[in-house]
């Protein structure tokens, strides 16, 4: 055994809450099952690769931290006896099949320093190295911590008042006491009543008799009897938060009604069981139009992603993006070093680096080492796929959905994932060169006029944005239209025949979102009340997001609808959408002139409908935008007011308050920045100057999260000082001159033609954003050779190659599409500009 002085270093076996990057490499995807395997810091217990890119070694270096062990894993290869058939899997079968019982593993401890290998586990070292071994990698950490921060009380279970108890029989047990059904039974643990469960989950059977139980009697937590298990856990739902819960207090709640939880035995899949089933369910087919089976891509720009839990809406938008030549110019730099930092796990610009690497060198687009080591020669080679977990958690990290491991909405994480790489390139200008902000490429400026039916006259403003939401018009077929009536299996089964829509056209849905509307206003000029409201494009960007809402409400519960959308896939011209600006027979309302909403004396006189109210807010809807909601719907029924809801929610004026919502609510004024110090307070502590926020503040109304957001943003702002805004604000009472949302801004003429090619789409499968699959169709060069030609172009067009639609379904990329499920089950949408 070799001998090394750094063994007596202070090292100490990883704590149970210290991450230990074992599986891959922080800086790129070379991985444990790798032929030279990961070298694991016994210092901090970074993981670098120990192949040609040696960056275990340069972090040995750059930190001083000469020991590590080398771990490679591979995979054993399962033998089956002769004419054994292949054993059948489920897709929710949970095996207690240990790390141990699938892999071999080799250990290795070196130093770096002195140079040497194979020095002895003894010891100090033989107890980290263990410690190593043992310890759930960061992946696995982070999943846990995930489920924990789900699952947690709430003043409903805490606090839980029981009624006098009472002798439950056991016929009641059996069934609902509202119907016959015995199965998906919920006991109210107020009252004891047994309810069924909703008929949405899963297609369990119910007919929300439990639901509407918690309706009528405000009892808040019931708890599912067929998921009690004689361990004391069980289905918790909470109605007034409507979320699932646990109950510290069960065992308990459960003795009050005669119900000993010792005796349970679980009989019915649980809530995550079942979401998990039905996301499992959704999958999008692997076969073409013709039914083929579609053929796997491996290479550059064909790698996939593999699902750490519900991920597929994160995947599906990075694959979006990365097919971006924005975005891989940007990260995927093979001819830069990447400068060390102390945790690269933790640094969001090098894990964005990573990914690309990931997905564009080719390097890892291969078929699956599981593949190559079964004994099934039939069986699809489809990838392994890459596991981005760090970048996920750096995704999630302070966000309450994002860190969580349920299903999420794509759109939603796309803003966010925009938001986090904007706010990133300061701190990149400052390490590297030629540094560009790839959100740039989707923002545009959208030109809002309102105009007084009465006298004439107009306001203007213009609001930057970086996607649109638009709504779809749902119109169903008649049933005897329906191709689905044709098929006889529903009809066997008894299951209700699927509905079918009419389908609509993109330019359908941004016709209706860029037409005028009547808005209920008061012109302080004439007195008229009631103004057109429309808003079209100003400038337009080079990449253009369209989010295509389905949405209705059914039952209480926004529900998405699988209603076709066609659209231009080449040549999508949005030239009839520019904005002409103020018309030259058109009179621009004065600044000192504003337009005041009306009912009930004034905006912030209106008094909302406390039913409706209450049922909206329910729903989950902040209570601001519920009220705004039912002043413009008429203030009485709730239904109509969450139609208006969905319709509104991207509006950039929707979290406004009352009462200084006006004709130009969203803007605000630099006078009306400076009136707060407080604010230019908590931006000067965050770093900004006082001229770069009060400009800041005055974009965005004076709110401070929103003007962070703009500072990063507009990083080359250069701000206002005080007297220049009461400059600004005499010429505004004058009429010469304008402070508004577009204050301090050089508005760009845009003059090119507005003629764009879809580039890509992220679709996603089921009846819930919360439930369901995404996956991405993404046009792009693929070579004369199918499978296997993924091309170097890094994101980008190589000349004398087809554009074709790849479908990346997690880890399984593959050529072809099918336009039924894209123009059905499509939700985002990326156009790029014609150049």
């Amino acid at each position: 055994m070799a001998t090394c002085p750094h063994t007596s270093a202070d090292i100490r076996p990883p704590r149970p809450t210290e991450s230990v990057y074992r599986e891959d490499c922080t800086i790129c995807f070379d991985s444990i099952d790798d032929a030279p395997g990961i070298d694991v810091c016994l210092h901090c217990f970074n993981g670098g690769c120990s192949g040609e890119r040696i960056h275990g070694r340069l972090h040995a270096q750059q930190a001083n931290h000469p020991l590590a062990v080398n771990i490679k894993r591979t995979r054993k290869r399962k033998q089956r006896a002769e004419g054994e058939p292949p054993e059948k899997i489920s897709k929710l079968a949970i095996k207690a099949e240990t790390e141990e019982d699938r892999y071999d593993v080799e250990t290795d401890v070196h130093c770096f320093e002195c140079g040497v290998d194979g020095l002895a586990k003894d010891g100090k070292v033989g107890q980290v190295v263990d410690g190593v071994l043992k310890a759930n990698t960061f992946a696995k950490q982070e999943e846990v911590k995930a489920w924990e921060q789900e699952m947690t009380a709430c003043e409903h279970t805490l606090c839980l008042e029981q009624e006098p108890s009472r002798q439950i029989h056991s016929g009641d047990l059996g069934h609902c006491s509202q119907c016959d059904l015995k199965e998906n039974l919920w006991l109210c643990l107020t009252c004891g009543n047994l309810g069924c469960g909703r008929s949405q989950w899963g297609g369990g059977g119910g007919n929300d008799h439990g639901v509407g139980h918690t309706t009528s009697t405000r009892h808040p937590v019931a708890v599912k009897l067929g998921s009690l298990t004689a361990d004391g856990s069980a289905d918790i739902y909470c109605y007034a938060c409507d979320e699932e819960r646990i109950d510290p207090e069960l065992v308990t709640h459960l003795q009050h009604w005669g119900i000993n939880i010792a005796d349970r035995v679980k009989t019915e899949k649980s809530i995550t069981e079942m979401q998990i089933e039905q996301n499992l369910t959704w999958e999008f087919r692997m076969v073409d139009e013709q039914g083929h089976e579609m053929k796997p891509l491996f290479g550059a720009g064909f790698t996939g992603l593999k699902n750490l839990g519900n991920s597929c809406y994160l995947a599906s938008v990075l694959q979006s993006l990365f097919a971006m030549p924005e975005f891989a110019q940007r990260y995927y730099r093979p001819d830069e070093t990447v400068i060390p930092v102390a945790k690269p796990a933790e640094d969001i610009e090098i894990q964005l680096r990573k990914l690309a690497d990931g997905l564009l060198s080719g390097r890892y687009g291969k078929p699956g080492s599981d593949v190559q080591a079964s004994e099934d020669v039939h069986e699809v080679p489809w990838q392994s796929g890459l596991a981005p977990a760090m970048l996920k958690h750096l995704v999630g990290r302070g966000h309450a959905e994002f860190s969580s491991m349920r299903q999420q909405d794509s759109f939603e994480l796309l803003l966010h994932l925009l938001k986090l790489v904007t706010r990133s390139q300061a701190g990149a200008r400052a390490q590297y060169k030629d540094v560009s902000d790839p959100v740039d490429a989707f923002r545009f400026s959208m030109e809002q006029k309102l105009k007084c039916l009465g006298c004439g006259k107009v306001k203007m403003r213009v609001d930057e944005m970086e996607n649109l939401s638009v709504a779809v018009p749902i119109k169903r077929l008649p049933q005897a239209s329906s191709t689905t009536m044709s098929n006889s299996d529903d009809a066997e089964k008894g299951d209700k025949p699927k509905e079918e829509f009419e389908p609509v056209t993109l330019r359908q849905c941004l016709d209706d979102f860029t037409a005028a509307e009547t808005v209920e206003l008061t012109c302080s000029g004439c007195g008229n009340k009631g103004f057109t409201k429309q808003q079209l494009f100003k400038t337009f960007p080079t990449i253009l997001a369209v989010n295509a809402r389905r949405f209705e409400i059914v039952n209480w519960v926004p529900t998405k609808q699988d209603v076709p959308v066609l659209v231009d896939e080449e040549d999508f011209d949005l030239e009839t959408y520019r904005s002409n600006g103020k018309l030259p027979d058109e009179e621009e309302l004065p600044d000192d002139q504003a337009a005041t909403g009306s009912g009930g004396g004034g905006a912030g006189g209106f008094e909302p409908n406390e039913v409706a109210l209450e049922m909206l807010m329910s729903m989950g809807f902040p209570r601001i935008r519920c009220v705004k909601a039912l002043r413009a719907t008429g203030n009485q029924d709730p239904e109509v007011a969450a139609g208006w809801l969905f319709e509104h929610m991207e509006d950039a004026d929707i979290d406004a308050p009352l009462e200084e919502e006006n004709a130009f609510s969203a803007g605000g004024s630099a006078s009306a920045a400076v009136a707060d110090p407080e604010k230019l307070e908590s931006l000067a502590m965050m770093g900004f100057s006082a001229p770069v926020a009060r400009q800041a503040l005055g974009e965005t109304g004076g709110d401070v999260e929103r003007a962070v957001d703009w500072l990063f943003s507009h990083p080359d702002a250069v701000g206002v000082d005080e007297g220049q805004i009461a400059v600004e604000a005499a010429e505004a009472a004058e009429g010469g001159g304008d402070v508004g949302a577009d204050a301090g801004l050089t508005m760009a003429v845009d003059e090119k033609p507005a003629r764009y090619d879809l580039q890509s789409i992220v679709c996603h499968k089921g009846a819930s954003i919360h439930a369901g699959h995404y996956v991405a169709f993404v046009r792009k060069a693929v070579g004369g050779k199918g499978a296997g030609g993924g091309g170097k172009e890094a994101g980008g067009e190589v000349e004398g190659k087809d554009m074709q639609w790849v479908l990346f379904n997690d880890e399984k990329v593959a050529l072809g599409a099918d336009a039924e499920e894209m123009t059905k089950f499509a939700y985002v949408y990326f156009f790029r500009r014609r150049v």
